[in-house]
């Protein structure tokens, strides 16, 4: 099942979604109503990253792709909506103009 997805790609991905990850900073008070959301997407995001880990660890390297791809996307949607800071990162996330 390996012979799709190289270690190369994997560690890419694995290092741009951890580098986004990292810069996360939660934007919205925690007595806004979008708090809990930005918490549920921030740990959504942690899940996946852990998903592709084992998924990785057991040679499933379609599987880990697709986690480690859903984790960006629980980020960038966050930076999208705003209840993530991220600074002006373009590179790493899809912000809105």
């Amino acid at each position: 099942m390996n012979n799709v997805v190289s270690d190369e790609i994997l560690d890419h991905y694995f290092e741009v979604t951890e580098r986004a990850y990292n810069i996360v900073k939660i934007s919205v008070p925690q007595s806004s109503h979008f708090y809990p959301i930005a918490k549920d997407f921030l740990n959504m995001a942690k899940a996946y990253i852990e998903d592709a880990k084992y998924f990785r660890s057991k040679g499933d390297y379609i599987r880990a792709l697709g986690s480690i791809y859903y984790a960006h996307g629980w980020l960038d949607a966050g930076a999208r909506l705003g209840i993530f800071d991220v600074g002006e990162n373009h590179e790493l996330f899809t912000l809105a103009k």
